[in-house]
């Protein structure tokens, strides 16, 4: 049988007091509580005077908690955005503000810290080629009003207008250009024109720097184009070397060509001082010749004789008496010993010397006996 069942018992329910105890308890309770705050509070014992009190007291902690409420801190590198009744009042920077907690919300924001966004998009280029690009997008807030209240979504914005903004600069180039050397070209141009449009729609963001990290056709046609690329890399390295070789070699071609012209200059020079001199000693050699033409002649003769004989080794002289004599300038025979066979002893270098001087006597008398034999011949003539 339950407990509270008709008949069962009234001393078997829990939230009944026995005999009418349980209310009365309750009551002395919270009369106790009355006369305690309404001591606290200065308030006689009456129930009026102890509601009021506590009322009071009431109300009180609720204001600290409303003002402690209302204290906020911004930080350094922080803008905070003030809004009253969901309208905007004021911007204010870093420190600690108040604000009437329920009437002002506060929305904060990093105005230093620069977010990285990364893209990557299909493009269709100028020539009707498909390439797919990836870049980095690192961007800035600089006006936290229009980044919160007059963009819904600026972040999307921001990653809409890129794709825009690169759609409209690629769709504009070749393909050449995007994969070679119009990267940088093509990163500046799309810069400008997406800060462009954030400015038109208002997102509070600056873009502070594009870079378009690869370019690069599909998969499908990859290996060709890089077979291309490679292509005129190899020309590119060719055409340097080329022009490093031309900047080398010009520099001594012309210097060559200068020493040729220093020594053709110093030759012509030479020859005119030597024709000159040569003029010159004809002038006086006439001279003397018209005073004495015989002397002059003989003078000549032996002259070239000594020029033309005084490098050989071997001389036959035509003497008249029907035989021929054989010349040796021992002397030149001399110096061909010496360069073969330097070494020589002592008691050689004696024999040698005696036999020499023997020689040379030989040679000088017939030095003489050729020497009057032209005079004869002179004077036969």
């Amino acid at each position: 049988m339950a407990w509270n069942e008709p008949g069962g018992g009234r001393n078997q329910d829990p939230w009944r007091g026995r005999d009418g105890r349980g209310q009365q308890d309750l009551d002395d309770v919270i009369k106790k509580l009355q006369d305690r705050f309404g001591g606290m509070l200065g308030g006689g014992s009456g129930n009026d005077s102890g509601g009021y009190g506590l009322l009071m007291l009431i109300l009180g902690v609720i204001l600290v908690v409303w003002f402690v409420a209302g204290l906020y801190r911004v930080e350094q590198a922080e803008e905070a955005l003030v809004l009253r009744f969901g309208k905007y009042h004021e911007t204010v920077n870093a420190g600690l503000h108040w604000n009437p907690w329920g009437i002002d919300s506060v929305m904060k924001v990093d105005v230093n810290q620069r977010e990285t966004m990364p893209v990557r998009a299909t493009m269709l280029t100028e020539d009707q080629n498909i390439i797919d690009i990836d870049l980095q997008v690192q961007y800035v807030v600089t006006d936290s009003r229009n980044y919160f209240l007059e963009s819904s979504a600026p972040i999307d914005t921001l990653r809409n207008s890129v794709e825009s903004a690169l759609r409209h600069v690629v769709g504009g180039s070749e393909m050449d250009r995007v994969l070679t050397d119009g990267r940088e070209a093509i990163a500046v141009e799309v810069h400008q024109r997406l800060q462009e449009y954030l400015n038109v729609y208002k997102t509070g963001l600056t873009v502070d720097k594009l870079n378009i990290e690869d370019a690069h056709p599909p998969k499908e046609v990859k290996a060709a184009f890089d077979d291309v690329i490679k292509a005129r890399e190899d020309e590119e390295r060719v055409k340097n070397e080329a022009e490093a070789y031309a900047n080398q070699i010009v520099p001594e071609a012309r210097g060559e060509a200068q020493r040729m012209i220093e020594e053709a200059n110093a030759y012509k020079a030479e020859v005119s001082e030597r024709a000159k001199g040569q003029a010159n000693r004809f002038d006086r050699l006439y001279t003397e010749y018209r005073l004495a033409p015989e002397v002059t002649r003989r003078r000549m003769y032996i002259e070239t004789m000594e020029s033309v004989l005084g490098s050989s080794t071997k001389v036959l002289v035509d003497i008249e008496g029907g035989n021929n004599l054989m010349y040796l300038p021992l002397d030149k025979l001399m110096q061909q010993r010496a360069v073969v066979d330097p070494i020589v002893t002592e008691a050689n270098t004696s024999q040698q010397s005696n036999t020499t001087t023997q020689k040379t006597s030989d040679a000088v008398r017939g030095l003489e006996r050729i020497r009057q034999a032209r005079e004869n011949r002179w004077e036969n003539r």
